[in-house]
This record gives structure tokens, C-alpha cells and sequence, in this order.
């Protein structure tokens, strides 16, 4: 009864803490949808969209997918006649960098720096997607989409999309609920049963390969299971209560920012009819490379300065 308790409570915790940004965001995003605002910043994006090997009208999916999240971008390539090379650059893109808005905030709350999360969410996206156009010549047939968007009554007046943007807010807080407190719930047993000790040592290899401390591990397997906004709720308990350092919070939150929600965000391109193998292994091998790269930087600059700090 009092693991039920506690995790019932810590996971209430996290939903408030997540939900007192991601509320008022959502609101914001879904008002700024239907006002000249996100159009305009179509229009500034769309002249560079050739460096990835995209037309202009491709910056659609990708405006709506990191304004809002990857089924409004999946929603603007509906809408759009692209090729299987285009579609697969933009799910590569949208997979690196979307919802960018309410999963930025997030990690911020963790304690990840602000242009660590922009540089390396955009420069990800960026670089994989003209790495990709200049590699790949194929795919130029036109996608086949396996479903039709549903048609969305169009709100009218301000109070219609100020009452969209409340019952979208409202709805994902909830949903953000039912997932945060269970997990929390789940959590708190495995702490209490001492397994999560063992998990972790379990997989203590593959969090030391990655430079990662072992305690950070159950943040790791939640984000990459369930997704960033979620394992950087689990992460936020982590850092405070399970002695998680700032250094292994941003190297989680890195490798999740590459490869997070790898089963729902890797099948939800299926309908899009390109190849999903490629971009779960391409999402998988960015994120391991990436991480051990920045924990062995990491490591060698602190033995750096503690041979500077011996030296005096």
C-alpha cells in the first residue's frame, strides 16, 4: 500500500511539473496555428529547404511537426504529392527534431542547457538530412500513402480556437497522467523490491559503453521505450531523488533526443510507405555514436582540469 502511495503521489508530482508548461504551450501552439504566424514562418523557411533535397512546400510537415508533434507533420505530408526520398528525408528530420516546443521545456526543467538541446536536435536533423540527399539517389517514385488524413472542422472565431487549444491542452495533460503515474507507480515498486538495483546492474555494460552512470539507467530504457517528454519525467524524480549528476542527465537526454519512443515514432511511418528498417537502425546508430562521443569529450576535458587543478 505505501509503494502505491508514494509512486501514486511522486507520479502526480511529475504530471503537475510537466503539465504546468506543456498546458499553456499546447494552448499557445493550436491559437498560433490558426492566425498568419506559423504560415509566415513556412514562407521564411521554405527558399532553404533545397540544402536537404526538398521543394519549398516540404517545410510544411516539417513547421507543423516541431511546432506541434510528429502526427501534425505526418498530417502535412499527407497533404503534399513527395517522393519516397523526400518522405523518408522528412521522417528523418521530424524523428531528430519535433514537438520542439514542449520537449525543449522539459529538458530544460531537467537541468539540459539550452543550446545543447537546440544544437543537437536541429544539427541532427539537419546534417542527417543532407547526408542522406547527397547518399541516396534513389527513391524517386512517388510515396503511396496507406491512409487518408481525416478531415477537421476548421474552428470559427476565437473563442472556437481558444476552446480547441484548451480541450488539446487538457487532453494531453491527461494522457501524459495515465502514462506518468503508472510508470511512477511501477517505479517506485522496482526501488522498493531493490530490482531496479539489479536492472541496473544488468545493464551496466551498455550504460558504461555509453559513459553513462548505471543509476541513470531506468531514465535511459523509459525514454527510449516511451518517449522524451515522459523519460524526462522520470528523469526529473531521477536527478532529485536518485542522485542522477547533471553530466549523466544531459548524456540520457541526448541519446534520447536521437532514438526516444523507438516503437510507437518508428510504426507511425509506416503508412507513409518508406522504408522504416533504415530509420529505427540510422535513429539506433546516431544515438550510440553520438553519446560516446560526447561522454569521451566530457571525460577527457574533467581529467584535463583535474590535472591543472593538481598542477597548482
Amino acid at each position: 500500500m505505501t509503494i502505491l502511495k508514494n509512486g501514486f503521489f511522486a507520479g502526480l508530482k511529475t504530471t503537475w511539473t510537466l503539465s504546468k508548461f506543456i498546458f499553456p504551450i499546447t494552448v499557445l501552439i493550436v491559437i498560433l496555428q490558426y492566425t498568419p504566424v506559423l504560415p509566415w514562418i513556412i514562407d521564411l523557411v521554405s527558399p532553404v529547404m533545397g540544402i536537404f533535397g526538398l521543394r519549398g512546400d516540404a517545410a510544411i510537415p516539417l513547421v507543423l511537426g516541431n511546432a506541434l508533434n510528429l502526427y501534425a507533420g505526418i498530417a502535412g505530408i499527407l497533404s503534399l504529392e513527395l517522393t519516397v526520398k523526400e518522405v523518408f528525408i522528412i521522417a528523418v528530420m521530424l524523428s531528430f527534431s519535433h514537438n520542439i516546443f514542449i520537449e525543449t521545456t522539459v529538458a530544460l526543467k531537467v537541468g539540459v542547457k539550452l543550446w545543447v538541446v537546440l544544437l543537437v536536435r536541429f544539427g541532427l536533423a539537419a546534417i542527417s538530412a543532407i547526408v542522406i540527399n547527397l547518399v541516396w539517389s534513389g527513391g524517386s517514385e512517388i510515396a503511396q500513402y496507406g491512409m487518408a488524413p481525416k478531415a477537421a472542422a476548421i474552428p470559427e472565431g476565437w473563442l472556437e480556437i481558444t476552446l480547441l487549444g484548451l480541450q488539446k491542452a487538457s487532453f494531453g495533460v491527461l494522457q501524459l497522467a495515465m502514462i506518468v503515474i503508472p510508470l511512477m507507480i511501477i517505479i517506485q515498486y522496482l526501488k522498493d523490491k531493490l530490482y531496479l538495483q539489479k536492472f541496473s546492474q544488468k545493464i551496466a555494460p551498455f550504460t558504461k559503453v555509453l559513459g553513462i552512470a548505471p543509476n541513470a539507467s531506468m531514465t535511459l530504457v523509459s525514454g527510449l521505450v516511451i518517449g522524451l517528454a515522459i523519460g524526462a519525467g522520470v528523469m526529473i524524480q531521477a536527478v532529485q531523488e536518485d542522485g542522477v549528476s547533471k553530466k549523466d542527465a544531459t548524456l540520457v537526454f541526448i541519446f534520447l533526443v536521437a532514438c526516444h519512443a523507438v516503437v510507437e515514432d518508428t510504426l507511425i511511418f509506416i503508412p507513409l510507405g518508406i522504408p522504416i528498417w533504415p530509420l529505427l537502425l540510422l535513429r539506433l546508430g546516431i544515438a550510440f555514436v553520438l553519446t560516446i562521443i560526447i561522454a569521451a569529450i566530457w571525460r577527457r576535458t574533467e581529467q584535463t582540469k583535474r590535472k591543472e587543478l593538481l598542477a597548482q
